[in-house]
């Protein structure tokens, strides 16, 4: 069973919340989001972990393909920064009561993703 058939598409949705609820606030990496476009992040994770975990393709239409690094090239992202976004992204799931199973297919896809995005020196 994929992680959208376990979570759909509002659960997805509410893990997504929490994270940028969580975000907005946060000292090291709440200053690399867009003040202004805040609504717009959120949809973008959003379609994209619907995509990446089996739903709709609704990201890959409108945005081709996710290119992850090359986006997020301009944001310095070292360990701190990756182990900050690691940390918010599992408060949320716990606060969403993420099942085990998805929530093992989950962090193992947000440490790797994590780990890809740096591009600062250890």
């Amino acid at each position: 069973m994929t992680v959208f058939e376990q979570l759909g598409e509002e659960g997805i949705a509410a893990v997504v919340q929490g994270f940028y609820r969580r975000v907005r606030s946060d000292d090291l990496i709440g200053p690399m989001y867009p003040a202004d476009d805040w609504e717009g992040s959120e949809a973008r994770l959003r379609d994209f972990l619907v995509f990446r975990f089996g739903g709709p393709q609704r990201y890959i239409e409108q945005r081709g393909h996710p290119r992850l690094r090359r986006r997020h090239f301009p944001f310095k992202i070292g360990i701190p920064e990756r182990d900050r976004w690691l940390l918010l992204m599992s408060a949320s799931m716990d606060e969403c009561e993420v099942p085990s199973a998805a929530r093992a297919e989950m962090d193992a896809l947000f440490l790797q993703v994590a780990d890809f995005m740096r591009n600062q020196p250890e």
